[in-house]
């Protein structure tokens, strides 16, 4: 049954149809889902209204909707097509500069004894998972689980498959500092409101953000590593990026130096986002204020 499947999964036509469904779905998304559309665009307002007209920032409203389908589709097909042996050259075919990002992010990861990758909810987030275990970058990554049991199931299973070590978001932190302490790095997607974060710069408004790969950065003085994988235009070629090394330096108060890690943290993502917009979840509600602040810090 798995073979007929993977085979069927591999027909072009099969993936053209794929394709379609998740577009329909994110236009559904877009024309019925009002409170997410809505987001969505006021989020871009505020974030592009310099750059883009109304029209380009509903047209890309719509494809972030479409987007986020096209993430449950690959995940879909990348179940059965990450096991097979050859797939890092099939990725590399897919991937632009796969070999160059790769080998920088093992090479930080190796110089580091571990660091620290994020990744915002940009591209398909899902496939890091697996190339960083294809390559020998062993991976901590803190997961929140997903409102819709049947996309749960999917997404639960394929990120197991990975073989990383997955780690609910609750109460994640001493597992993450254990992981760091045994020469592994980290996988945190840490792009969604947090009101136990601190409150820096996103797209030039205060977006509460979680400090702990800064907090983790310091403890350990490990970098920050931000990393992303998007579809280009004709959606079965990407592009995938791998920052620098954000480490931590000589400070005088702690706090400063977590505020500093954690708006670098958001300036290279945001510069990742710019160039792709569409491929962002803007349907999050980033920008979310809170009433009651839990963080660990209130500067």
């Amino acid at each position: 049954m798995t073979q007929v499947l993977q085979r069927l999964l591999s027909l072009p036509a099969t993936s053209k149809f794929l394709d379609i469904v998740a577009a329909c779905l994110g236009n559904l998304l877009y024309l019925l889902g009002r409170k997410r559309r809505h987001i969505a665009i006021e989020n871009l307002r505020h974030a592009m209204g310099g750059e883009k007209n109304n029209r380009e920032i509903k047209q890309i409203a719509r494809q972030s909707c479409q987007a986020f389908f096209l993430i449950v589709v690959e995940t879909i097909r990348y179940l059965f097509m990450l096991s097979k042996p050859d797939i890092l050259e099939e990725l590399k075919e897919r991937v632009e500069g796969l070999d160059e990002h790769l080998g920088k992010a093992k090479k930080i990861h190796e110089q580091s004894g571990g660091c620290i990758f994020v990744t915002p909810h940009f591209g398909n987030w899902e496939i890091f998972p697996h190339v960083s275990s294809i390559v020998g970058i062993p991976l901590a990554i803190v997961v929140r689980p997903i409102d819709i049991p049947f996309l749960e199931k999917i997404i639960y299973r394929h990120r197991a498959a990975s073989g990383q070590v997955i780690l609910p978001k609750r109460n994640a932190f001493f597992m993450l500092k254990k992981a760091l302490r045994q020469g592994k790095s980290l996988g945190i997607l840490p792009d969604q409101g947090d009101k136990r974060g601190i409150s820096v710069d996103f797209f030039g408004r205060k977006a509460m953000t979680t400090p702990v790969p800064a907090i983790l950065a310091v403890l350990y003085h490990r970098p920050i590593v931000v990393v992303a994988n998007c579809r280009k235009q004709d959606r079965y070629t990407y592009e995938a990026f791998v920052s620098d090394p954000i480490w931590p330096g000589e400070y005088e108060r702690e706090k400063a130096e977590i505020f500093r890690l954690t708006e670098k943290m958001n300036r290279e993502m945001e510069a990742i986002i710019r160039k792709y917009p569409e491929h962002y979840l803007w349907i999050h509600n980033r920008w979310k204020t809170y009433r009651t602040r839990k963080g660990l810090f209130k500067g």
